[in-house]
């Protein structure tokens, strides 16, 4: 198995820590929280609160260094590395691609850099809140750029597999547009539906029930991990909830106008239909040479497809596809 160092222990690199330990892999990690190395330690995981040395490891060890700190603090984090390990083996799992991959070729220009993105996580952090199978069954995005290193790329890969998450391809700009779509506008509509909630008093709060503790649950996420990750991805964001305004103004019209909601609502179920549907539909088997200087084409191609890859057999990456 490969080795694995991890820097940055919250819920999602703590997450991937036990993860990756639980498959086989030798993995350590480093954080700057004496209170999660503490912890982490106590659980039984090689962790320290000197970056330095966790990296110095890696480079020994040529190990696939992972980044699992908040969009803020990435800067920070690849100055160290370009100082102690600047051709390192480099992916990450912070929520945003494009903006990352632009600090990395900033500040970390000799790292070999291949984007991830696993979509799990809950609404509370750190050490304590992660788990080895939080990635059960999630999509992991990897980026696949033309320049990627395919070295890199398969580790990448085998670490999400090895996760228990299913790999979806996609480039830095599609991946941020999707999920300025999917994540990044449902949190700031579960803010505003708990803020438009709240205003209704002790008597609206009391009657909350199910939609409204599913739509604001992820209003229950520290709001500064929340900020980073939603400003970060300003762009398709904006875009997003664009598109949801102009929804909104319609279904506002015809309330007023008409007092009828049917398109909106009508609008909402078959989209909702939809995920359910793609989620169920039958898939075909098909195999990619991940070597092949076109794989970065044919994996972006899966993934803008709804395709994913299940196994990894040598270079050669198992999809299923719709």
């Amino acid at each position: 198995m490969p080795d694995l160092c991890v820097l940055g222990l919250g819920l999602i690199g703590g997450s991937v820590l036990r993860a990756a330990s639980a498959a086989g892999w030798t993995a350590w990690g480093a954080t700057k929280s004496p209170q999660d190395a503490t912890a982490a330690t106590s659980d039984g995981f090689d962790v320290t609160t000197d970056l330095d040395a966790a990296l110095t490891r890696a480079k020994a060890e040529d190990a696939l260094v992972v980044i699992a700190v908040p969009l803020p603090a990435l800067d920070e984090v690849l100055r160290r590395i370009n100082s102690v390990h600047p051709t390192a083996k480099l992916t990450d799992v912070v929520s945003v691609k494009a903006p990352v991959a632009e600090a990395v070729a900033r500040l970390t220009p000799h790292a070999r850099y291949v984007g991830g993105h696993p979509m799990a996580g809950t609404s509370t952090s750190g050490w304590q809140a992660s788990t080895p199978t939080l990635f059960h069954n999630a999509a992991w995005v990897i980026t696949a750029e033309d320049d990627s290193t395919p070295e890199v790329l398969q580790e990448a890969i085998r670490l999400a597999l090895a996760t228990g998450a299913h790999v979806i391809p996609a480039s830095a700009t599609e991946h941020d547009a999707a999920v300025g779509r999917i994540s990044h506008l449902p949190h700031v509509l579960a803010a505003v539906l708990a803020t438009v909630g709240a205003d209704g008093g002790p008597l609206a709060l009391a009657l909350a029930a199910g939609s409204f503790t599913d739509g604001t649950r992820v209003a229950g996420t520290r709001p500064e991990l929340v900020q980073a990750m939603c400003e970060g991805n300003r762009s398709a964001l904006l875009d997003a909830v664009d598109d949801a305004l102009g929804r909104l103004g319609a279904a506002r019209g015809s309330l007023a106008s008409t007092g009828g909601l049917a398109k909106t609502i009508e609008a909402g179920h078959q989209a909702r239909q939809a995920l359910e549907s793609h989620r169920k539909a039958p898939r075909k088997n098909k195999d990619i040479d991940l070597n092949s200087p076109t794989a970065p084409k044919s994996l972006r191609t899966l993934g803008a497809r709804g395709g994913r890859i299940v196994s990894l057999d040598g270079a050669t990456a198992r999809a299923q596809t719709s």
